[in-house]
């Protein structure tokens, strides 16, 4: 595989950055992650970063050199991570689970497969325009597909900030996927949470893209989704990745061919809140990172893949 790749995260008008992003890689596969903690609930930085956390942790134990079900294994790994909110609660003796949105992407043999829950979006992008990009569990959403509301009136609806689905739920959350794509060289693909996208609209995000480094461009919404937004601005975090793009104003690109049999190369970008706890075996709930736990976990994973095997036609 060869790409570009870069992410960064602004504050915005909040007292802390409960947005997490990170990526991961084998010689064969790529996974891409952003969580968006959820406020107004317990501990939304927590429920960002043990998502982010569970859902590196599988793919490091699976990814070997690549992953066998893409679809599959994001679908149940973002389970791991609903059920691992869950166990932190318990841990906790909170009264409900920190709670986070969230998109992954798995990108292998030149094909992308996400997921997401809630309402950070990714955008998949060819030369200036938009392809496809997911579709929001939220209010307005719903609102504008039931032809209620026009798209255009979403960023100024009182219910704009209502999200329908989330994980760390009292109900399991619905894990909506994307069939496999084959990508084209210089496809770029957008991971980001609503503070980055509700600053920015569709059209002139996918034309910013378009003869760009994703290290000038990214930096550079970022910091336009916090102005515009101004006093009301959430926190604001976009990852990208372009896909076999030759160089651009020489930004260097990645080659997962440089890693050695069997390595993996895993970056987990925190957001730069300096109050976020950090996780450990006692705030995320006894024995929630041990080998054995992990283990189960894959077990799982596993299982369910074979289980929905058995069901293909």
């Amino acid at each position: 595989m060869r790409f570009s790749i870069f992410q960064d995260s602004r504050i915005g008008a909040r007292a802390t950055n409960q947005d997490r992003m990170g990526y991961c890689f084998s010689r064969e596969s790529l996974l891409m992650i952003v969580a968006d903690g959820m406020g107004g609930h317990v501990r939304g930085e927590v429920a960002a970063e043990t998502a982010l956390r569970t859902c590196a942790s599988l793919f490091q134990r699976i990814a070997k050199p690549h992953v066998p079900d893409p679809a599959g294994f994001l679908e149940e790994t973002l389970l791991a991570a609903h059920r691992a909110l869950l166990q932190y609660q318990v841990a906790e003796r909170l009264h409900e689970a920190p709670r986070t949105t969230i998109v992954a992407c798995v990108v292998q043999q030149g094909r992308a497969w996400w997921a997401h829950a809630g309402d950070s979006r990714l955008y998949w992008l060819r030369d200036g325009v938009t392809l496809t990009r997911t579709r929001d569990h939220s209010r307005v959403q719903s609102l504008v597909s039931a032809g209620l509301i026009r798209p255009e009136q979403q960023d100024v609806h009182p219910d704009r900030n209502k999200v329908l689905n989330c994980l760390g739920s009292p109900h399991l959350p619905r894990i909506e996927s994307a069939a496999a794509q084959r990508l084209r060289p210089g496809d770029t693909l957008l991971l980001c949470t609503d503070g980055f996208w509700a600053g920015i609209g569709e059209t002139a995000l996918a034309q910013a893209f378009a003869g760009q480094a994703l290290e000038k461009i990214i930096p550079e919404l970022v910091e336009q989704a916090v102005a515009r937004n101004g006093r009301i601005a959430d926190n604001a975090t976009a990852l990208a990745m372009s896909w076999e793009a030759d160089p651009i104003d020489g930004a260097p690109t990645l080659s997962s061919l440089e890693l050695p049999e069997g390595a993996l190369t895993t970056t987990i970008a925190l957001g730069p809140d300096e109050g976020a706890r950090a996780l450990t075996p006692e705030t995320a709930g006894e024995g929630a990172w041990s080998d054995d736990a992990i283990e189960r976990q894959i077990a799982e994973i596993r299982q369910a893949i074979q289980r929905s095997r058995r069901k293909a036609p």
